[in-house]
């Protein structure tokens, strides 16, 4: 079971405040948490690429390079890159470089992107939403299998025996598939024998059950053994000494981010209480005390499947010093209740 963090490198206004932090200071800031993550033992960390003022992070290679070579044992992954707005060539070559920094430690998890703003700033029609998706993940995996690609698509010219480099150190190179839940994404993950990555942001996570099953029919049926292809999940979560602790800070920037996304996307109102009954044992907020983050993770790999799981912290703009502090307790304190706990539980099945 592995335990790591994401981050979209959000600037919003402290809730409190409502100073907006420069783009710079919360870049470095992303990577002293890297860095503590590597150093407390947790197994991965994931960076976000968004295309608007309130996230710093357009390129996620670039952010996590900068770490690579601070860091040790960490994988580092993109959490998602926007293939569709984006090359597969230049993907493919920012991530190997990425590996070949870190040492074979880089990841890509490629995902269409529930933020549409890089559409058309490079230049590309939503109209053509799925279909760049699959056209670009089938280029990224073509150029993945072998040095020299000949490939032709309708959305981007066409490659004749060309070589691209550099070559990573892994071969193959990690590529999941980012999904917020849809039945079609988990299904290609399947079909093509690619780890996944559930977005479980809403909701009850073992309603995940049935995707999580659907995803390896669909791999058992192209030939690949299911019990090999991880599964993540990545939730919105904090840890802190007390459960009380860790809803009063979690909460503020929580709901501020909540309504911003709520009010452009016709969502309702973001309360205490809607954030109270997520963070409940059922819910999708994993925020609490070590020992309750822990237990809810646990209770995810038993009904889920789920063997990575990735929490989202912060959730928009809170102290560094308080984010340092959760992740530290999540590697210290979370994780090893969790992978004791799984691997006794995996012993007995």
């Amino acid at each position: 079971m592995e335990i790591g963090i994401t981050t979209f490198v959000e600037t919003t206004p402290d809730p409190k405040t409502g100073h907006v932090i420069s783009h710079a200071q919360r870049l470095r800031e992303v990577v002293e948490e890297i860095v503590l993550a590597d150093e407390v033992g947790l197994d991965v960390f994931g960076v976000g690429e968004h295309h608007r003022k309130d996230f710093a992070a357009s390129s996620p290679a670039v952010l996590l390079a900068a770490a690579a070579s601070r860091t040790k044992r960490i994988r580092l992954t993109s959490a998602v890159t926007v293939l569709s707005s984006d090359d597969p060539v230049r993907v493919f070559q920012d991530f190997s470089m990425l590996d070949g920094i870190s040492n074979g430690r880089a990841e890509i998890m490629a995902g269409r992107g529930s933020f549409i703003e890089s559409f058309p700033l490079f230049g590309y029609d939503l109209k053509d939403y799925d279909e760049l998706f699959e056209e670009k993940l089938e280029l990224l995996l073509k150029i993945r299998e072998s040095e020299k690609v000949t490939w032709k698509g309708g959305h981007r010219p066409a490659i004749d025996n060309l070589g691209v480099y550099p070559r990573p150190v892994q071969d193959p190179l990690p590529v999941w598939i980012g999904s917020g839940g849809n039945t079609q994404s988990v299904i290609r993950a399947g079909l093509l024998g690619l780890p996944l990555a559930l977005a479980i942001i809403g909701g009850r996570p073992v309603q995940f059950a049935p995707l999580v099953e659907i995803y390896k029919r669909a791999a058992a049926k192209a030939g690949y053994d299911p019990s090999k292809l991880p599964v993540a999940s990545h939730s919105h979560g904090f840890v802190a000494e007390s459960a009380e602790e860790a809803a009063d800070k979690f909460f503020p920037s929580t709901q501020q981010v909540m309504n911003v996304l709520g009010r452009e996307r016709g969502w309702g109102h973001y309360s205490r209480a809607s954030f109270d009954a997520a963070r409940s044992f059922e819910g999708a907020l994993y925020v609490g005390d070590p020992e309750t983050v822990a237990q809810k993770i646990i209770h995810l790999r038993k009904e889920v499947g789920i063997t990575r799981f990735m929490m989202h912290v912060p959730l928009g703009t809170m102290p560094h010093d308080q984010v340092m502090r959760a992740i530290e307790l999540l590697g210290t304190e979370v994780a090893p209740r969790v992978r004791e706990e799984v691997s006794r539980w995996e012993a007995e099945q």
